[in-house]
């Protein structure tokens, strides 16, 4: 599988650079000191900073138009419903879906998961059937599946990874066969930073008869999805991941599937009819976003996308691409340092461990330097298990980040490794 097939790597050498800096005067929190040094941020796999125009778009809702949505029949609703529903549209082009209800709104990624789970997988799966996820999972593409599968006589297995943090897909279609009902996978892994071919995965998937589900958290920041490209079942996002507000994310699922499957929260909005003969639930999306919506993050959430969507996008993805070399470079040269995740197709995320150091002491000592990395197992305890590792550091990059954030990373590393 190539990168092309994977994402979209073709930049036109002949560009103008992308103007970082230009960018980052956008962010309001990267113009800050911490301990005394300009702050360097390289957590972007946990969450993302945000630019004015989103912190913008939530003061302008509670200062202008808060309200509840869809029923009032005042002017504060109706335009409140208007920029609910149009973030809603924004989210629908971002990922190129062939209708607008096939967005449901969603807490997060953790939340989307959790709701094919309970909804598709509880009416679905049945003893027997097996669901797929890779080695290398986010927990919560593992245990939300865990949860349904076990009372059910399902079970949840692994897609083995190798040892550069590489999906096996020769294992993976070894695998497949008609008992699978469910090929789980992330787009993007946010501790090692391996982008999987998940063209081929979800094609491969279908020809015995599974459904497909991507984790898209670690994906859609760093480039573009056409998910009717990829023609996957479902595919989840989380905003903060996107530049976005914390709280809010959105799933996308096949009109036909979202149809044939059952609320898995009941409440207001989600209903036709209620009565204590029975209830009728309303139509997709609205059956499966019960009770009133996180509005004003939902609407910060489009302002996320128009943002991204008015920067050089593929100019952002080389300029990223090209900062992830040079940190891999500075990273072979130096004495003692082993990176874990290796994969040919990588983004965003350099993890690594230093000889002689555990990884929380070293994010300490690198945030007294100014210097926010994430240390730990970062939510993938079986692939660090498979490592034998207890976690790594992770520094992790998006478009705003700067060579000079690399170097200052190294000299804050160098001047660590002193005081071991």
């Amino acid at each position: 599988m190539t990168q092309a097939a994977t994402r979209d790597t073709a930049a036109a050498p002949n560009k103008a650079p992308f103007d970082v800096e230009k960018v980052r005067l956008d962010f309001p929190i990267l113009q800050q000191q911490v301990h005394g040094q300009p702050l360097v941020y390289l957590d972007n796999a946990a969450t993302t900073q945000k630019p004015r125009a989103v912190i913008q778009a939530l003061v302008d809702y509670y200062e202008g138009y808060n309200s509840n949505v869809h029923r009032a029949a005042h002017a504060l609703s109706d335009r409140a419903t208007q920029a609910f529903e149009g973030a809603r549209d924004k989210v629908g082009r971002f990922l190129q879906v062939a209708d607008r209800r096939e967005i449901i709104w969603t807490s997060g990624v953790t939340e989307g998961i959790n709701l094919v789970a309970q909804s598709w997988g509880r009416q679905n799966l049945r003893a027997g059937d097996r669901v797929l996820v890779s080695a290398m999972e986010h927990h919560s593409n593992i245990v939300p599946w865990q949860m349904v599968a076990e009372p059910l006589g399902a079970t949840v297995e692994p897609i083995p990874v190798d040892e550069t943090g590489t999906l096996d897909l020769e294992a993976f279609h070894a695998m497949l066969d008609d008992r699978v009902r469910m090929v789980s996978v992330g787009h993007v892994s946010n501790a090692l930073g391996s982008v999987n071919p998940v063209a081929e995965i979800i094609e491969a998937a279908h020809r015995v008869g599974a459904l497909t589900l991507i984790d898209g958290a670690q994906a859609v920041g760093h480039f573009p999805v056409d998910v009717q490209t990829l023609g996957c079942d479902f595919y989840a996002v989380s905003a903060h991941k996107l530049f976005g507000p914390t709280g809010i994310g959105a799933l996308y699922g096949r009109l036909s599937l979202l149809e044939s499957m059952t609320p898995w929260q009941g409440g207001g909005e989600m209903i036709e009819t209620v009565s204590f003969a029975g209830t009728t639930y309303g139509g997709v999306p609205h059956k499966f976003e019960a009770g009133t919506p996180n509005i004003a993050d939902a609407i910060a959430f489009g302002a996320a996308i128009d943002y991204l969507n008015a920067l050089d996008r593929a100019g952002a993805q080389r300029h990223e691409d090209e900062l992830l070399a040079y940190a891999e470079q500075r990273a072979a040269g130096t004495e003692g340092l082993r990176l874990v995740g290796t994969a040919i197709d990588k983004t965003g995320v350099m993890s690594f461990l230093v000889e002689g150091t555990h990884p929380a002491d070293l994010g300490f000592l690198l945030d007294q330097q100014g210097v926010a990395v994430r240390t730990g197992h970062h939510c993938a305890q079986p692939i660090m298990d498979q490592f034998g590792i207890p976690g790594t550091v992770r520094a992790s990059l998006a478009f705003y980040n700067t060579r000079d954030d690399i170097d200052r990373l190294f000299a804050a590393l160098d001047k660590a490794r002193q005081l071991f």
